[in-house]
């Protein structure tokens, strides 16, 4: 999404595709443009989520973060931090972003152009001074470039009309890139692991499409009249369906039955589909088994909730990051004082085991209260609620030891008020015990 100069470009016949401007006068033109893949495949963000295996990484990643709570927090003085409801930012990133969307539904877009486009684009919406509305654009039609004085330019074409946008007035979340600009396109880096996934999954549907599928045939010593066929095939249908299952056939005239199965070719096919499924994933950085591949099953997870801390760590993690410090650095305007964050416990709402344990311990521990666990289940709070418990087998020694001796001296003072209630408890004979 980068305009670059290079000698012997046409400026007047630039072209652009998934926002890379293209010259027509480089030999690599008509590859560039097409997105021509080794394969032959033409690869484009069109194309390519055509295939299943992409379509469910790309709405794997989109709906998974979508669908996590996002909230915009002020830092209190005290270390704290509390809900910035007042920021004109809550409002459209927790509420409405625009007149058309729901929070999840524009962070679904964002995440979604990061995952085929490698760059997502929001423009600002001002009225006089006042942030108003978060519009998501199509990062196939915005061209970046770098001036001479260092400043970035954005043009957008909506409607064979462009126009420019001030970088202060958009948001530009860049996936991963080399030159801090824009994000690297994966259906242009990619091209050719996508293009042989897309030959695999065209020739498969051709052998359907022109391939003799058949179980088996009948072969006879002699020729057969047509007569003979077709009382050969009259006959023949008693023996299909379930419900014909475990008949006897009788063949006559010489005739012999061969069965038909699977072929090398054929069976390797399969085993090419099945390699370009973890092929896209290791490109999408998802776990097979997530998008319903489940043949070779990783052994180094053992448990659901495991493989999940893992597609958490290493796939959502660094997106999460991303989106929120471009946050801060273009709607909350940089200020250290106001940050916005994804509350990943959003992905244990679907597991009701996995949730309780996880307040449990934060309630036995002391660093979540009955209130706080009951605002994130969306409900209202009770009286007595914000007080801080631990487990009492948690106390320290050096505590045990103190309240040991101070229990032993209660103790003493009780036996000493019972047996010498007229002798100060100074001069009493168990002031010594005590």
């Amino acid at each position: 999404m980068k305009e670059n100069k290079h000698p012997g470009r046409v400026k007047s016949a630039l072209l652009n595709w998934l926002g890379v401007p293209i010259s027509l006068t480089t030999g690599t033109f008509w590859q560039e443009w097409y997105g021509t893949s080794s394969s032959g495949k033409i690869v484009t963000a069109d194309k390519a989520i055509q295939l299943s295996a992409v379509w469910a990484c790309v709405r794997l990643l989109s709906e998974s973060v979508s669908t996590l709570p996002m909230k915009v927090y002020k830092r209190e003085a005290d270390g704290s931090r509390s809900l910035a409801t007042d920021h004109p930012a809550y409002k459209l990133l927790c509420r409405k972003p625009n007149s058309e969307m729901t929070p999840s539904r524009f962070m679904l877009m964002i995440v979604a152009s990061l995952a085929l486009r490698g760059n997502a684009f929001v423009e600002k919406l001002y009225i006089g001074q006042k942030l108003v509305s978060l519009n998501p654009l199509l990062p196939q039609n915005m061209v970046v470039k770098r001036l001479d004085n260092g400043q970035l330019q954005y043009t957008y074409t909506e409607n064979t009309a462009q126009r420019e946008i001030r970088p202060n007035r958009l948001m530009h979340i860049r996936g991963f890139g080399l030159d801090g600009v824009c994000g690297m396109m994966p259906m242009r880096v990619g091209r050719d692991v996508i293009g042989a996934a897309m030959a695999v999954d065209e020739a498969a549907a051709k052998v359907f499409e022109n391939g003799l599928q058949s179980s088996g045939f009948l072969s006879s010593k002699t020729d057969l009249n047509d007569a003979q066929r077709t009382r050969l095939r009259q006959y023949l249908q008693t023996f299909v369906g379930s419900k014909n299952a475990g008949k006897l056939m009788v063949l006559e005239n010489d005739m012999t039955y061969q069965n038909v199965t699977m072929n090398p070719e054929a069976a390797q096919m399969l085993e090419s589909r099945a390699f370009s499924v973890e092929e896209v994933c290791r490109w999408f950085r998802v776990p097979p088994f997530m998008v319903g591949h489940v043949d070779k099953q990783s052994s180094w997870a053992s448990s659901v909730e495991g493989m999940n801390l893992i597609f958490l760590t290493n796939t959502l993690r660094p997106l999460l990051v991303n989106v929120e410090q471009e946050i801060a650095r273009c709607l909350l305007d940089g200020d250290d004082d106001y940050f916005a964050e994804f509350s990943v416990e959003g992905l244990l709402r679907a597991d009701s085991a996995g949730r309780a344990a996880y307040y449990t311990t934060a309630l036995q521990n002391g660093w979540m209260s009955r209130n706080d666990v009951r605002r994130l289940e969306n409900m209202p709070p009770i009286a007595g609620g914000d007080i801080y418990t631990v487990q009492l087998n948690l106390t320290p020694l050096e505590d045990l030891k103190e309240n040991s001796l101070a229990a032993k001296a209660l103790i003493v003072r009780q036996v000493h008020d019972a047996v010498f209630p007229d002798i100060p408890f100074e001069q009493s004979p168990l002031q010594q015990a005590a």
